[in-house]
């Protein structure tokens, strides 16, 4: 079952955030030496990114992407350059520890590339310890869109060509990769993201690939507002 964690003032939520995923990160490292952490982009995980940047673990991290949109890393629509301005800038990981998805090869070269990328470091089964997760309106996570043919494929990165949300040609870690991560952080804020939440929250369907997340390893951080349909809605 999934924690939730609700808040009424969203610099509170974004500073429990990266304390939570801080610690997580802390504990990883403490028994391995090392911690993997997958970042989104969009506008939820801005500031919770900046208070994470001052984390000192971050010099023991490896960082990963969720997803990418196929543009270039300075493009205003890529994950990267938001991540780059936020948690890169104020923060001791070494620019080789930093795994870009490079979008700007398109989302069939870019996903084999990521692929690769993981292959080489985790092997067969990627083992990402701390995701950074958000959800749209229509239930979405990452890139992976509600009843989407890439829902289920077993492959660990994923071409996307035809997102419903633009820019549609996309780069996205699958399903599978997101459910053996060892702590996902699910950020929700807004009234918009209300019922997405309730659903996510609810029965597993492919109509809300966020529901589709291992819930025991899940933790949610949502404002008042995200948070307001999840007693009456119904997934």
């Amino acid at each position: 079952m999934s924690v939730l964690e609700v808040f009424d003032d969203d610099e509170l939520l974004a500073t429990q955030a990266s304390e939570a995923i801080g610690e997580a990160l802390v504990a990883r490292v403490g028994q391995a030496g090392l911690a993997h952490l997958a970042v989104s982009g969009g506008g939820t995980p801005e500031r919770t990114l900046e208070l994470l940047a001052g984390t000192p673990v971050l010099d023991a991290v490896e960082l990963w992407f969720v997803d990418e949109r196929c543009v270039g890393p300075e493009d205003p629509d890529s994950n990267y350059a938001m991540v780059a301005r936020t948690l890169l800038a104020g923060s001791a990981i070494a620019p080789d520890r930093v795994h870009r998805m490079r979008g700007e090869l398109g989302p069939q070269a870019g996903a084999e590339e990521y692929a690769q990328e993981l292959a080489a470091t985790f092997g067969e089964r990627p083992a990402i310890d701390v995701a950074m997760l958000g959800i749209g309106p229509d239930g979405h996570t990452a890139s992976l869109f509600p009843h989407a043919p890439t829902l289920h494929q077993p492959a660990t990165v994923l071409a996307v060509e035809d997102s419903p949300k633009p820019p549609p040609e996309r780069i996205t870690l699958s399903l599978g990769v997101l459910r053996d991560v060892g702590l996902g952080v699910l950020l929700v804020t807004g009234e918009s993201k209300a019922p997405a939440l309730a659903r996510a929250l609810g029965d597993p369907s492919d109509g809300c690939p966020a529901s589709l997340l291992d819930t025991e390893h899940l933790v949610v951080f949502a404002d008042e507002a995200a948070a307001a349909a999840i007693d009456g809605e119904k997934p």
